[in-house]
């Protein structure tokens, strides 16, 4: 089942008084319980498709739709929460792992839901080999691979139906990196889909790999983790077509 679809992606900028077209025309479709990678060369617009998917920018044309209901009938806010971004280098906060595993549930977004418990949380961590990490332990005291953990745990706590990963294992040795792609791909089940942004050799846990360069979004599936992952092809988009665009306006430029 398809959980997220982008279709004529196109977002520009401003280069010495002119238009500039990063990508244009681009689509994708990501299924449900699947993991994706994309890639690219440095500079062709990885941060940025995922930054027009999330709602973060404005975007000059194309439509997005998840679980087949339209960003446009979907308020900005309920579609950050569902469709969740994690930055390159998300931040923790001083406190203890605990503190940063319930972090989303103190803000404005999350009133009213009730955060996870104690048992919930350790269950995440036990999953994400973290077993030995207590929740009051101060995360001053943990590992880069670790820090990395706990943040994605925190992500995955929230239950997004979309995950957008930024390059979050850019940082880590190719260990921490590997255990990452495989705490991803051991949390992304049902109802739930992931894209992340990827410059290290495949690992194997992605059913396919989206390619963006010169402004145009290709596609091609690992066949072996398609079963695994139950994913049809992804649709591939098209770059400097003629048809019009209409201007996307959600949310401003961050």
């Amino acid at each position: 089942m398809t959980l997220f679809r982008a279709e004529g992606l196109t977002v520009s900028f401003s280069r010495a008084g002119e238009r500039a077209v990063l990508f244009e025309n681009a689509a994708l479709s990501l299924e449900e319980a699947a993991v994706y990678d994309l890639v690219g060369p440095s500079g062709s617009g990885k941060s940025t498709l995922l930054r027009a998917c999330a709602r973060m920018i404005e975007r000059d044309g194309g439509a997005l739709y998840l679980n087949g209901a339209p960003s446009d009938a979907v308020a900005l806010t309920k579609w950050r929460r569902q469709v969740c971004l994690v930055p390159q280098k998300p931040s923790l906060v001083s406190g203890t792992v605990r503190d940063n595993l319930v972090l989303p549930w103190t803000l404005k977004v999350h009133a009213g839901e009730r955060p996870p418990s104690d048992s919930e949380l350790a269950n995440l961590l036990d999953r994400a080999a973290l077993g030995d990490v207590e929740l009051g332990r101060d995360v001053s005291q943990l590992s880069g691979g670790q820090l990395a953990r706990v943040a994605l745990l925190r992500a995955f706590a929230t239950k997004p139906p979309v995950l957008l990963l930024d390059e979050v294992d850019a940082a880590l040795d190719p260990d921490s990196a590997r255990a990452i792609g495989r705490l991803t791909r051991l949390l992304v089940g049902e109802n739930m889909t992931c894209l992340r942004i990827r410059h290290r050799a495949a690992d194997g846990f992605a059913a396919g790999t989206f390619e963006l360069k010169d402004g145009a979004l290709s596609y091609r599936e690992n066949p072996s983790q398609a079963a695994i992952g139950g994913s049809a092809p992804g649709r591939t988009g098209s770059a400097r077509q003629s048809a019009p665009v209409a201007a996307g306006r959600e949310g401003g430029l961050r």
